[in-house]
């Protein structure tokens, strides 16, 4: 799949995780706690801007769920490899409140996810 392009939504951030799959893949479904390997990108709700991708880095990231933002821990098991999920996670179930010692604490998050392997 090619980098995503993350739309502005322009709108109020949601109080819940909202997951949306792009693209349904084919492949193996990830189930919770398993090591996922990942390209994706987020960007800030409400300014829009991109704070990391691993599209920057030229190759994917390999994670543990379960050593991830709870955004992730609930919005990735289910999904298969092949596809490509939008994730908007709001900061309680990302970097906390602001003044939390996070730079993204206070924050909603938008990730655009590509699975691409499950182990």
């Amino acid at each position: 799949m090619e980098r995503p392009e993350i739309d502005f939504p322009g709108e109020a951030p949601p109080d819940e995780l909202e997951i949306t799959d792009v693209v349904v893949g084919s492949g193996a479904e990830a189930p919770p706690g398993a090591t996922v390997l990942v390209h994706y990108a987020g960007v800030d709700f409400e300014s829009g801007e991109e704070f990391d991708a691993s599209w920057n880095r030229g190759k994917p990231t390999e994670l543990p769920l379960d050593s991830v933002i709870e955004g992730w821990q609930r919005g990735i098991p289910g999904m298969r490899v092949g596809g490509r999920r939008k994730l908007v996670v709001p900061a309680h179930q990302a970097y906390g409140p602001a003044g939390s010692g996070h730079r993204l604490s206070g924050r909603t998050l938008i990730f655009v996810v590509d699975l691409l392997a499950v182990s």
